[in-house]
């Protein structure tokens, strides 16, 4: 059971270091306004993750995942948002454009932990994946809904870690990102990927 339980926190780790709309937007917003709202808004992901998680447990997320017109709305809703993060900072380097070495760039609006939970919670893969992974890595020693909690528990520690790390090495080097021509380059990386994500869920089947 132990051994089992390991093999699937490891899955679970490489799963979660693997890039994604999570990461875009804890970047977007770590380098805009500093590593206290970058961890803001990673504790609105790990939120959105508990959230999935319970649904999961309780078998609603099944639902969803069965779903094609629920899973429809969610995912358009999903990648409507990330779009809309996208432009937000395909906008905010056009306006740096002209700023000063001095003067900042204005911080992004909205607050951050519930940008980080909407982005989450209206990702329906998460759903898929819960639904359709984790009762095939439950240790075989627990019940299927403890042995689902534990996991979920357990993906949303690694995420917060993970990303939680990811934020304090970003606010190391703020410095350098805080460079007008960087900041710019990297608003304008970060929208084009939070578009290409949005795109990616409108266009993902269940």
């Amino acid at each position: 059971m132990f051994v089992q339980f390991l093999a699937a926190a490891g899955v679970l780790a490489v799963l979660t270091m693997v890039p994604g709309p999570d990461m875009a937007v804890v970047t977007k917003r770590a380098i805009a306004s500093g590593w206290r709202d970058g961890l803001r808004t990673v504790g609105g992901i790990t939120a959105g993750l508990l959230v999935w998680g319970a649904l999961t447990v309780v078998g609603l997320a099944a639902v969803l995942a069965a779903s094609a017109t629920a899973y429809t709305v969610v995912k358009l809703a999903g990648a409507l948002y990330l779009g809309f993060l996208g432009v937000q900072a395909l906008l905010q380097s056009r306006r740096g454009r002209s700023a000063t070495p001095e003067a900042s760039a204005p911080a992004p609006s909205g607050n951050p932990w519930r940008t980080g939970l909407i982005s989450n919670a209206f990702n329906p893969k998460i759903a898929v994946f819960y639904t359709g992974l984790l009762p095939t890595l439950a240790p075989s020693g627990f019940s299927p809904h403890l042995g689902m909690s534990l996991l979920v528990l357990v993906h949303t520690a690694l995420t917060l870690v993970w990303l939680g790390g990811y934020v304090l090495v970003l606010a190391k080097a703020r410095a350098f990102f805080e460079r007008p021509a960087v900041r710019r380059a990297m608003d304008r990386v970060t929208g084009v990927v939070l578009i290409g994500f949005g795109v990616k869920v409108a266009a993902s089947q269940p």
